[in-house]
C-alpha cells in the first residue's frame, strides 16, 4: 500500500507597489512560487500548485533527476526540499525576502534570496546552498529562478536574440508550440519531455545568443522578459507542464558546461541571479529592465554625463597608432566636440614579428612614440581639453612575451597541470594573487602614473570549457570562479581610481552580460565596420545595455557623401556615441556635418541617462528596409526616435502609440540639412518622408500643452 504523508501547508505573499508574488506548498510537500503579477494587471496566471515548479532544483552526484530529458524540472533533490522558514525586509531601494528550504536526507539547505528594486514590476533570484550536513555533497547544476503556470505554450511567442561577431542584437520570435509540440497529455498521462533551450558556454558569454528572451502573449501582449546574470556559462528552458508553460533560469550546469562544485560540511555556493521584468508588452517590460539595470549598477558619474568619445581604431587607424598620425587626429576630434580621446591597439607594439602573441607588459612603444613617448601624446590630448584613453587586453599574456615565463604556472588557466593556448596567447586566472598583482601594476602605472582616464579593456579569445586549477572540480566552475574574480578586480580598480571610466569589449559584444554591466560604464556593442550594416545593431542595441551603456560606433569619412556621414552619425545618438573616421582628412563642410551631430547629441544625452526604449516599428530585422528606435524621457514630455532608410519606398507612417492622439510638436535635430528628409506629426505618429539612401532623422518630439497647436 502507498503511504500517504500529509504534508504541512503554508501559504504567503510577498508584494511591493509594483510587485505581487505568492508561495504556497503543493500536495507533495514543496514550496512554489504560485502566482508573480503586476499590482495593476490582470492575473497572469492562477495560483495552481500543480503547474507551479518546485522553488529550487537541484542535482548532485548520486542524486538525479526524477525521469529523463533535456528539462530542468523533477529533480530528486528539488522534490525533497521542505520549507523551514522565510524573512522579508525594506532596504532604501528595493524589498527582499529569503525563503530557507532543507533537505534531511543530505543536509543540504536552500537559501533563496529575492530582492525587488522599489515601484519596479522586476523579480531578482539566485539561490545561496550551504551542505549542514556530515558529508560532502557534489552539485551539478542549481537554479536561479523557477516560475510555472505561465499560459499554455499554443498562447506564446517566445522571442531570442541571436548575438553573433559583427552581428549582435539579432532577435527573432516563433510560437512557443513550434517547440514544445502538444503530444496530448491526457493520452498519456505525462508531461511532455520536451524544452525550449538556449545555453551559452565559454569566456564569451555572449557568443551565439544574448542570455536572454521573452514569452509574449498573444491578444493581450502581456511580457515576460528574463535575463541571466552569469560572466560566465548560463542556461535557460522552457517547457509544459500541466497544461501551462514554465521557465528555468541557471547559471552553468556539469551536462552543459561541465560545472560542478563540492561543498564540504559547512561550505556554500552561490548561483547567478536570474532576473524576470514583467510588462503590458515588449517595451513595458524591456523599459522596467532597463530601470533596474540602473538601480543594480554600480553608480559612476560617467552615467549621468555621457561624455563623446573619440577612438582611433575603427576604420581609421586599426591598430597602427603612432605620434605623427595621432597628432592631427587628436586636434580635428577636439575640433569636433570629442570629450574623450582613446589610444586603441598597437600602442605597445615594438616586436618586428607582430604583437599579437606578445602582449601582457603593456609598455609603450619607443620606435611608434619617438622623442616624448606616449606620455607626450597624452599631455597633448589633455592640452586639447581632452581626458586621454588608452586600450587594453588584461587578461591575456602571450606566449612570446616575457610574463609568461614571470609569473608561476598557476598563475593561468590550465587543464590536467598543462597551461591552455589559444590563438598564440595564454588566459590569465584572475583567483590567482600573482595575476592579479601584475594587473594591479599594469593599471596603476597606466592610471595613476600616466594619467589615463579611460580604458577600453578588450578581450578577443574564448576558452571554453574553462581552467582546473588546484582545487577546482570541473573546469567549468574554475572558469566561473575567474569570471567573478575578474569583476571583484575591475572594482577594486574603480575603488582606488573612482574618475577612470572603463569601456567593457570583447570583439565587440561578446561579452555583454548584465553582471559585466552592471561594473563597467560602456558596453561595445559591434565591431562593424559597414555602416549600411550596423543600424540594426545600434536599433536593438538597449535590449542588452541601457542607452548610456551602449557604446555605438559612428565613423565619418572624408570619402564619404553628405549623407552618408549623415547616416553613420545618426546611428549613434541615442546610445553613446564612439566617434571615429579620418577627421583630420576632412574638408570644414564635413567636420562642421560631425560637430553638428555631436552639438546634436549633447542637447539631448540628459534625457538619455533616464530615457526607456521603445521600438515604432518592432525589433529590427537585419535585413530590414526601414527601421526604428525610440526614447520615452521621463513623463513622456520629450521623447526622441531615430528612422533610418536603406531601402523601399521613401515615405513611412511611423506610429508612436504612447502619443497618440495628443498635441505633439516633431523638430527634425539631426541631420542638420533641411533636404535630408521631412517629420510630421500627424496625431498618432510620424509622416517620415527619406527622398534618398541611405538615410536617417533624430527626431525630438515634444507634447504641447492641450490649448496650443
Amino acid at each position: 500500500m502507498r503511504r500517504v504523508i500529509n504534508y504541512p501547508q503554508v501559504r504567503f505573499s510577498w508584494a511591493h507597489p509594483a510587485l505581487e508574488i505568492e508561495f504556497g506548498t503543493a500536495p507533495d510537500g514543496t514550496l512554489r512560487l504560485l502566482r508573480l503579477d503586476r499590482v495593476d494587471d490582470d492575473p497572469g496566471f492562477a495560483p495552481d500548485p500543480e503547474s507551479a515548479l518546485p522553488l529550487v532544483e537541484l542535482t548532485a552526484l548520486g542524486h538525479g533527476s526524477g525521469w529523463s530529458g533535456p528539462r530542468f524540472t523533477g529533480t530528486a533533490l528539488g522534490a525533497r526540499l521542505r520549507y523551514r522558514s522565510h524573512l522579508g525586509g525594506n532596504g532604501p531601494d528595493r524589498q527582499w525576502l529569503t525563503v530557507e528550504l532543507h533537505d534531511e536526507a543530505t543536509g543540504l539547505t536552500a537559501f533563496v534570496e529575492l530582492t525587488s528594486p522599489a515601484g519596479l514590476p522586476v523579480l531578482c533570484s539566485r539561490v545561496r546552498l550551504r551542505n549542514e550536513g556530515a558529508e560532502p555533497v557534489v552539485v551539478q547544476s542549481v537554479s536561479s529562478l523557477l516560475l510555472g503556470g505561465l499560459p499554455s505554450p499554443d498562447d506564446l511567442d517566445v522571442h531570442r536574440a541571436r548575438n553573433d561577431w559583427l552581428a549582435e542584437c539579432r532577435w527573432y520570435a516563433e510560437p512557443l508550440r513550434d517547440t514544445v509540440a502538444d503530444i496530448n497529455v491526457g493520452a498519456h498521462q505525462h508531461d511532455s519531455r520536451a524544452a525550449l533551450a538556449l545555453t551559452g558556454r565559454g569566456s564569451w558569454p555572449t557568443d551565439g545568443h544574448l542570455p536572454m528572451g521573452a514569452l509574449t502573449e498573444r491578444g493581450s501582449g502581456r511580457t515576460w522578459l528574463w535575463q541571466v546574470e552569469s560572466p560566465a556559462g548560463w542556461r535557460w528552458d522552457l517547457g509544459e507542464r500541466a497544461r501551462r508553460t514554465y521557465l528555468a533560469l541557471n547559471g552553468p550546469t556539469d551536462a552543459e558546461h561541465q560545472w560542478r562544485v563540492r561543498l564540504a560540511p559547512g561550505a556554500e555556493f552561490t548561483t547567478v541571479p536570474g532576473v524576470l521584468a514583467l510588462g503590458a508588452g515588449f517595451d513595458a517590460a524591456m523599459g522596467a529592465l532597463t530601470s533596474y539595470r540602473r538601480a543594480v549598477r554600480r553608480p559612476h558619474p560617467d552615467h549621468a554625463a555621457l561624455p563623446v568619445v573619440f577612438n582611433d581604431y575603427m576604420n581609421t587607424l586599426m591598430g597602427d597608432p603612432t605620434t605623427d598620425k595621432l597628432l592631427p587626429l587628436i586636434d580635428a576630434a577636439a575640433e569636433a566636440g570629442a570629450e574623450y580621446f582613446c589610444v586603441d591597439s598597437g600602442w605597445y607594439d615594438d616586436d618586428a614579428d607582430g604583437w599579437w602573441d606578445s602582449v601582457g607588459e603593456w609598455l609603450p612603444s619607443p620606435r611608434r612614440f619617438p622623442g616624448g613617448g606616449i606620455r607626450a601624446v597624452l599631455e597633448r590630448i589633455r592640452e586639447r581639453g581632452m581626458v586621454p584613453g588608452l586600450w587594453l587586453e588584461p587578461e591575456v599574456v602571450g606566449v612570446r612575451s616575457p610574463v609568461a615565463a614571470a609569473l608561476p604556472p598557476d598563475a593561468f588557466f590550465q587543464r590536467d597541470g598543462v597551461r591552455l593556448t589559444e590563438q598564440g596567447r595564454h588566459q590569465l586566472d584572475l583567483r590567482h594573487p600573482a595575476a592579479r598583482a601584475h594587473l594591479d601594476r599594469t593599471v596603476d602605472r597606466i592610471v595613476g602614473d600616466w594619467g589615463v582616464g579611460y580604458l577600453k579593456l578588450d578581450y578577443n579569445i574564448v576558452i571554453d570549457p574553462g581552467t582546473c586549477a588546484p582545487g577546482d572540480l570541473a573546469p567549468g566552475a574554475g572558469l566561473l570562479g575567474h569570471a567573478h574574480a575578474y569583476l571583484d578586480w575591475l572594482s577594486e580598480v574603480l575603488d582606488r581610481h573612482p574618475g577612470l571610466v572603463v569601456e567593457n569589449c570583447a570583439s565587440g559584444g561578446m561579452r555583454m552580460d548584465g553582471a559585466t554591466l552592471a561594473v563597467t560604464q560602456l558596453q561595445s556593442t559591434s565591431d562593424q565596420q559597414d555602416p549600411l550594416r550596423y543600424p540594426p545593431i545600434a536599433a536593438a542595441a538597449p535590449t542588452a545595455a541601457p542607452p548610456e551603456q551602449g557604446a555605438v560606433w559612428a565613423y565619418p569619412q572624408p570619402g564619404y557623401d553628405d549623407d552618408l556621414i549623415a547616416f553613420t552619425l545618426g546611428g549613434a545618438l541615442l546610445g553613446r556615441i564612439h566617434l571615429s573616421g579620418h577627421l583630420d582628412r576632412m574638408t570644414q563642410r564635413q567636420l562642421a556635418l560631425v560637430r553638428d551631430a555631436v552639438s546634436a547629441y549633447r542637447t539631448i544625452r540628459g534625457d538619455l541617462a533616464q530615457a526607456a526604449p521603445f521600438w515604432p516599428l518592432g525589433l529590427p530585422g537585419w535585413t530590414d528596409e526601414w527601421l526604428a528606435l525610440g526614447m520615452r524621457a521621463p513623463g513622456d514630455r520629450t521623447s526622441y526616435v531615430s528612422v533610418w532608410r536603406r531601402g523601399g519606398k521613401p515615405e513611412l507612417q511611423l506610429p508612436v502609440r504612447h502619443l497618440a492622439g495628443r498635441a505633439v510638436r516633431a523638430e527634425i535635430l539631426h541631420p542638420s540639412a533641411a533636404t535630408a528628409g521631412s517629420a510630421v506629426w500627424d496625431g498618432s505618429g510620424l509622416r517620415i518622408s527619406l527622398p534618398r539612401t541611405p538615410a536617417v532623422l533624430l527626431i525630438r518630439l515634444t507634447q504641447q500643452p492641450a490649448n496650443l497647436p
